[in-house]
């Protein structure tokens, strides 16, 4: 082995001390909620992927243990064990007790690596009541346990093993006293895995939950990597051709690999990685795809004679409608733009995937003219639907007063004028619409009822949508515009309220709204300006006294432990809003004293699983929504919420 591969105990580098760490945690992972929790798991298993990337490590096992302690390991190298000369102990300590250490800098140890911060394993450490670490190497066990980050003596060996075992495992106990949740969430990890292994192609990743009676187990491991991640994602869709259209390469000491493929929905649903972590608001190597597409694709159109020569030429969007595509690259030192880090900012990258797409797409669209023809043609028709919707978009666009463009009819608005005052309830039905306008505050609250179910956004093109009364009405409404026009400056309400039927087609209603919402109107989610109202299941009567349950468990309780079990319990339940009266909807779902909100909110690092979930349980075929329902229902704690 040359000097650039060695891995032994000084390449392990020391920056700076640990209690930082736990005076000050989010600043190393982000924060102390069930998120931060979660990142401890993805530290640990990113250490793991730098073993595999490097390519020595074939398998990751996670157990979610009872207790909700977790347990990681890998046949990687094995973290070194032997002396770091610099700090006088074992390397092994050094990795779990210095903050940054590790073969991630300086390099030598590591060509790339994961994760966001490379703080890793100490970090963990610092955080969890208890952690150990077991070293398979060379047939001995080397151990070593911590509490709160003190080792609890040196690193020994506590046993052999065979010869040819090597790898690491760490199991650790996250700290209740910093964290504000410690149970794990399955399906999050479930998530997080799944997209790693998408990620590192060859790599098998094993989940098991053994919190339960019956353990719950995933196994991930996808030779095709990434293209098998856009076959993933595309599983309830329709692809518009068989293949997954894939590119890879080395430009600038950076590796490519782009996977793509169309669909007949009308979404652009791009996903872009850095050393396998999802950057949510793209940058430089997204940036470089869209160049490379858009050039291409035009070019090809243009010397087939599919965009004669008068014809304008077709835009990004037009090309990227129905487009699954995953862009992963992995680069020595990457460059996080933006607050929240989630902008890769290396101008190299833009470059590198420029060229590598470009060259490899042009070969690609040469050689399988049907499929070229097929996507051009596809996207013609996202430019003439595009075309109708700007025009349509124009007269929807909302003008000041002078211009006249009136707000919908049958928008009862509310006086006030500065938004931050104000909520608007967007309310299914007439009967339950007039109920709210005159239940409502008139100062503060604005009342918009819908007709009916709403067009289902996820199956239809921009031109349909802007010819949709309803969605017309709420895009008015709001003021901020959609898509590209979206301007949060705009927003006419700070809260905008879902309130329908407590019922199935209540639920289906509201699901159509959000996707309205997510496709369109992201920002208002992220920002945190919907919410969905909870109306009572339960009014219960009892001696001219009146109580409201919102769940089943509530009623149980009011009966068990304040109303009494007899006779003269007069219990309603409500099918829907039209059968309160004004009052009764006022005192239970709007008065902002009395009422329950719950905010909806985007986990920006779950984006690709909640694109899956929207198509699973809106898109056309009706086979995986079947199964969708039938795997989750039974982790459903409570089906009224």
């Amino acid at each position: 082995m040359g000097k650039e591969n060695e891995y032994g105990a000084d390449q392990i580098q020391i920056l700076e001390g640990l209690e930082a760490v736990r005076k000050r945690p989010g600043m190393y992972i982000g924060s102390t909620s069930a998120r931060g929790l979660h990142h401890l798991v993805y530290e640990i298993v990113d250490n793991a992927v730098d073993e595999a990337l490097a390519g020595y490590c074939k398998n990751i096992y996670v157990t979610i243990n009872p207790g909700d302690s977790i347990t990681v390991e890998d046949d990687g190298r094995g973290i070194p064990v032997g002396m770091n000369h610099k700090a006088g102990k074992s390397a092994l300590e050094v990795v779990y007790t210095v903050l940054h250490a590790g073969g991630k800098f300086g390099g030598g140890g590591y060509k790339v690596s994961g994760g966001l911060h490379g703080v890793g394993a100490s970090v963990v450490n610092a955080l969890s009541t208890m952690l150990s670490v077991e070293v398979y190497k060379e047939g001995k066990v080397y151990f070593q346990s911590y509490q709160k980050g003190k080792p609890d003596e040196p690193v020994k060996i506590i046993d052999d093993c065979e010869l040819d075992k090597h790898g690491t495992k760490v199991t650790f106990q996250p700290d209740n006293t910093i964290f504000e949740e410690t149970v794990y969430d399955y399906d999050t990890l479930k998530q997080r895995l799944r997209e790693t292994a998408f990620l590192t192609k060859g790599l098998r990743i094993v989940l098991c939950d053994a919190r339960g009676e019956e353990p719950r187990v995933h196994e991930f491991h996808y030779a095709g990597g990434i293209k098998e991640f856009v076959t993933y994602l595309n599983k309830n869709k329709e692809a518009l051709y068989p293949e997954v259209i894939y590119c890879e390469g080395m430009r600038d000491n950076i590796y490519v690999e782009v996977a793509m493929q169309h669909n007949d929905s009308y979404n652009d649903g791009t996903y872009s990685f850095v050393n396998n972590i999802i950057t949510p608001e793209g940058g430089t190597h997204l940036a470089g795809f869209r160049n490379a597409l858009t050039k291409t694709f035009n070019a090809y159109a243009r010397a087939n004679k599919i965009l004669k020569d008068n014809e304008p030429a077709l835009t990004g969007e037009d090309i990227r409608e129905g487009l699954t595509a995953i862009i992963s690259v992995k680069i020595e030192e990457p460059q996080f733009e933006g607050q929240t880090k989630q902008k890769l900012g290396n101008s190299e990258a833009r470059g590198a995937v420029d060229s590598i797409v470009s060259e490899q797409l042009t070969y690609f669209l040469e050689q399988n003219p049907t499929v070229a023809k097929n996507i051009c043609e596809k996207s013609l028709l996202a430019q003439r639907a595009r075309e109708a919707a700007r025009k349509a978009r124009d007269l929807t666009r909302r003008k000041t007063a002078l211009e006249g463009m009136a707000l919908p009819g049958k928008l009862a608005d509310c006086s006030d004028k500065d938004p931050k005052n104000c909520e608007i309830f967007i309310v299914e039905g007439d009967s339950a619409g007039g109920s709210a306008k005159t239940a409502r505050s008139r100062a503060t609250q604005a009342i918009l009822p819908l007709r009916g179910k709403i067009l289902n956004v996820e199956k239809a093109r921009l031109d349909r949508i802007y010819g949709n009364n309803e969605i017309k009405a709420m895009i008015t409404a709001f003021g901020t515009g959609i898509h590209e026009d979206f301007d949060i400056s705009k927003l006419r309400y700070d809260k905008i309220i879902i309130m329908t039927d407590a019922d199935v087609d209540g639920a289906h209603i509201a699901t159509l709204m959000l996707t309205f919402l997510y496709r369109f109107m992201p920002e208002l989610i992220k920002q945190g300006h919907v919410y969905l109202a909870t109306p009572p299941l339960y009014k219960i009567e009892k001696n001219k006294n009146v109580w409201y349950a919102y769940s089943d468990d509530e009623l149980n309780n009011l009966l068990n432990n304040e109303i009494g079990r007899d006779g003269n319990n007069k219990i309603q339940r409500y099918k829907g809003l039209g059968e309160m009266d004004a009052e009764q909807l006022w005192e239970t779902t709007m008065d902002p004293e009395k009422r329950i909100l719950k905010r909806v909110m985007i986990d920006e690092e779950k984006t690709s699983e909640i694109d899956v979930t929207f198509t699973t349980l809106m898109g056309d075929k009706v086979e995986p929504r079947r199964e969708f329902i039938e795997e989750n229902a039974k982790y459903v704690q409570n089906l009224d919420i």
